[in-house]
């Protein structure tokens, strides 16, 4: 029997991801799905870590960022009260995965909410499910195969509701530190790799959120490069930004993976140099997190004013940089006369 190997997307499932992007195609959207992370950082910055403190903050960066993004990712479990003060026109992505789900650090098998399905999160609101798995395409297979039953039967949960499914796949490698020198060589061939292997048709994936494919803190000549301690020279760098993208058949988004709005976008103007064109970003801690010890010390009043300044000014300078670097999503699917009527 043939293997399909052709992109494709129904009519559902374009009609989700419309619904995440602009009018160009574009998806800009705010991440807003942390949870148990985001709660602990509250408390050691001396505010109140408590479910309903996660549901203010939530709903002062909903309320404050969305009539700047074309979509907002939350959590079914702290986030659905700030659903309701989003812009209008807003896309909604709800997480379908566990927060902080594995206690094994060795295999980081993923695990989706007890008491969500993806028919449920959609009757929630959802326009896509979003899925968040560690993966390293190098690992024992037998891990890697089981990861993928996951994933392949999420893929079908999603297929039978034609609704759009957004994977993002998190490079890892068994002793190493995800955030030091020897990772930051190896990342980029696991992100290529996982890539290639989570287009394929059999996963259903509709929208991959990937990581950059470097390590920016390790890049030489890159402002976030503030050790001297090289992985990559630019030109490197560069050529592992198109390759990566290359080897995607689906449309990818970019991640921020909590580095700083500055760096983030000093990723995306190398992506665009390179000539890789994601599809838009998803990008949380990026655009918020230095408001986080307003709002922990001083209350959601000052966090506001924080959101209105700073939180603006921040997602508008990420606008400013995609408006040069992405393409609309449904390129990857041949054109927008391409995707399925």
């Amino acid at each position: 029997m043939a293997v399909e190997t052709r992109a494709r997307v129904t009519k559902g499932k374009a009609k989700g991801i419309d619904a995440c992007a602009d009018d160009r195609g574009i998806i800009r959207a705010a991440a807003m799905d942390q949870r148990g992370s985001l709660m602990r950082q509250i408390g050691q910055q001396g505010g109140q870590a408590t479910p309903a403190s996660l549901t203010e903050f939530k709903t002062a960066v909903t309320k404050a960022l969305t009539p700047y993004a074309s979509a907002i990712l939350m959590d079914p479990e702290y986030g659905l009260p700030a659903l309701r003060e989003r812009a209008n026109g807003t896309g909604v992505l709800l997480a379908y995965e566990k927060s902080g789900y594995d206690t094994d650090p060795e295999n980081r098998m993923p695990d989706v909410l007890d008491h969500w399905t993806v028919r449920r999160l959609v009757e929630a609101g959802a326009d896509a499910i979003k899925v968040l798995v560690y993966y390293d395409p190098f690992d024992d297979k037998d891990l890697t195969d089981r990861k993928d039953c996951v994933l392949e039967r999420i893929g079908a949960e999603c297929a039978a509701a034609d609704v759009p499914l957004f994977v993002e796949p998190l490079a890892y490698k068994k002793g190493l530190d995800e955030r030091g020198l020897d990772f930051a060589k190896a990342k980029p061939e696991a992100v290529k790799a996982y890539m290639a292997k989570l287009s394929e048709p059999r996963f259903r994936i509709d929208v991959l959120k990937v990581e950059v494919p470097v390590n920016m803190a390790f890049v030489q000549g890159a402002r976030a490069n503030t050790t001297g301690q090289v992985a990559h020279t630019k030109a490197e760098a560069l050529r592992h930004f198109k390759e990566a993208a290359a080897a995607a058949t689906k449309p990818f988004i970019y991640l921020s993976a909590g580095v700083s709005d500055d760096v983030f976008r000093e990723s995306l103007e190398w992506a665009g140099e390179s000539g890789a064109r994601p599809s838009g970003v998803l990008c949380g801690r990026a655009t918020w997190l230095e408001g986080l010890p307003v709002y922990a010390k001083q209350g959601r009043a000052a966090f506001d004013a924080w959101l209105h300044d700073k939180g603006v000014r921040n997602i508008q300078m990420l606008n400013e940089v995609l408006d040069r670097v992405a393409q609309p999503w449904w390129t990857v699917y041949g054109g927008r006369a391409a995707v399925s009527a």
